[in-house]
């Protein structure tokens, strides 16, 4: 997606509800050119095939999906672009009534958890993530999406374990870590939440969800500058100014504990995207 495309949505979010956690709710993350969540993530893999234009997806996709509504691959694209595209309740309902047809397909119950995830509706995400895999086929990207909601829901210890399960299929996973440290982080261990986040960044240092994550953790112990050297290394100036801003934004608040809790929503400009 262009930069132009993912500036005024991503900004939007952030100043409508500056928190979205950057969990990597095992559904993903932002992770292209352009604003990325910085909290938990729950995102799917990465999509290798998404258009430029998810805009131009939206377009495509309705068109098939009002053609045959019960056409699963049709109506999992077009939630999918919808998600993409800010469009929340729409891809929550689209993708609602496309579980109902077809209760059985995974992907679908993985995508409606996600566009749940998305529109706020966290123990409901979390109920329907569940059914999305299966003890005996579990998915890391799933359980830590899990983890992720658990988290918007206060429930830090239980979504560590989630986290913890996900770690176990996929050692080292630096986005697992990623949404792990930020459970540190909304919980206030911050010493902690920057260990784990620095063991993240050494794994994947270019994510902007790993980078926003730790960058948070460090600036919500004082060590602002520090942080900013984070938010914004390697990226052009543009977008090194957008982080740093969106950044001093967040720690600017007077009331520090709201920021720790919207540190979930605080989208924030950085190169890539995994969703």
């Amino acid at each position: 997606m262009s930069q132009k495309s993912h500036h005024p949505s991503r900004a939007a979010r952030l100043l409508a509800c500056t928190s979205t956690l950057i969990l990597a709710l095992g559904l993903g993350g932002c992770q292209t050119s352009g604003l990325s969540d910085i909290t938990g993530s729950i995102d799917e893999k990465a999509d290798t095939g998404r258009t430029s234009d998810p805009r131009r997806d939206v377009e495509l996709y309705q068109e098939r999906y009002r053609a045959n509504p019960k056409d699963a691959d049709a109506a999992l694209k077009y939630g999918k672009a919808l998600r993409a595209t800010g469009q929340r309740s729409q891809a929550v309902a689209v993708l609602e009534q496309a579980t109902i047809a077809h209760s059985g397909n995974k992907l679908l119950l993985a995508a409606y958890g996600r566009a749940l995830a998305d529109n706020g509706n966290f123990q409901q995400a979390f109920d329907v993530l569940g059914r999305a895999h299966s003890p005996a086929d579990p998915d890391w990207r799933l359980l830590s999406a899990q983890g992720a909601t658990l988290d918007q829901l206060g429930r830090y210890e239980e979504a560590r374990q989630y986290y913890g399960s996900a770690l176990k299929i996929a050692p080292d996973q630096p986005l697992v870590l990623s949404n792990l440290g930020l459970s540190y982080v909304l919980s206030k261990d911050l010493p902690k939440a920057e260990e784990t986040l620095r063991r993240a960044h050494g794994l994947a240092a270019t994510d902007p969800r790993v980078r926003a994550n730790l960058a948070l953790a460090i600036g919500l112990q004082g060590r602002v500058a520090d942080a900013e050297k984070i938010v914004k290394a390697d990226l052009p100036p543009a977008e090194a100014a957008a982080n740093v801003a969106l950044l001093r934004q967040v720690l600017s608040r007077k009331d520090k504990e709201n920021a720790r809790a919207e540190a979930g929503k605080m989208p924030i400009a950085a190169a890539g995207r995994a969703d």
